[in-house]
């Protein structure tokens, strides 16, 4: 049994102006896939605008918004663990009297992170460890496509004096995670154009399953990107961290 927070309120600089999070790759909303790879989740939490709010999720946003995931993860956190009372008003089903041991923390720009939730759950449910991370071929942790122990994660955020701006390496520096190998790629995200071809050309052979769910109509896809790209900044190793 895990919960979930998912992360959609970045703002998708390298994407020419596009919400990332309504990009449709694979014929869905990037934080579609997202919702969808955790779908198995005792109660999910989306970080997001209001804009971004899905039937029966839990929706909330750090205040002021774009604080970086750190406060993103701050505020998904708090609203995962607020007692029922707490949560009149709030989209979704009613809060849970105890928050789960486990809490995947999913970035929404990850669309085939699906296929290895079952194995950072499993990890970061292991005894003597805070938590379970996706590491590429490469060696890069990926710390938003992890699973942590829910009191681990509270604790760490409490140890920061601010979390508006906070790196995410920072936040999980004192925990003991596990790393779990992605020799397939699964945890590829989607920050460039360039990105969105590539991911969205994987997931339309594999015919990613989910849910139906249309994205806004102006929603932007890969397939209607411009031909020619611009200059790019060199991806850092470990992006997602």
């Amino acid at each position: 049994m895990f919960d979930a927070i998912v992360l959609a309120g970045g703002a998708g600089r390298r994407l020419e102006g596009a919400v990332k999070p309504e990009l449709v790759l694979g014929g869905r909303a990037l934080v579609d896939h997202a919702l969808d790879a955790v779908s198995r989740a005792r109660r999910c939490v989306l970080v997001a605008p209001p804009a971004l709010t899905r039937p029966g999720v839990p929706t909330t946003l750090e205040d002021p918004p774009l604080g970086g995931p750190v406060a993103g993860l701050a505020a998904g956190l708090a609203l995962l663990v607020a007692p029922p009372a707490d949560l009149a008003g709030v989209p979704g089903p009613a809060g849970a009297a105890r928050a789960a041991e486990v809490v995947v923390v999913l970035a929404c720009d990850v669309p085939r992170a699906g296929s290895v939730v079952p194995a950072l759950v499993a990890a970061a449910s292991a005894p003597g460890t805070d938590g379970a991370r996706l590491v590429d071929a490469e060696g890069a942790p990926q710390h938003l496509v992890a699973a942590y122990r829910t009191d681990a994660l509270r604790t760490a955020l409490a140890s920061l004096a601010e979390v508006r701006g906070a790196s995410v390496r920072r936040l999980v520096a004192g925990l003991h995670l596990r790393d779990v190998p992605d020799p397939g790629g699964a945890g590829e995200d989607v920050d460039t154009w360039a990105d969105a071809r590539r991911v969205g050309a994987a997931l339309s052979g594999a015919g990613a399953p989910g849910r139906e769910a249309a994205p806004g109509p102006s929603a932007p896809t890969a397939d209607a990107v411009r031909d020619t790209i611009g200059p790019e900044r060199p991806r850092q190793p470990g992006s997602k961290s």
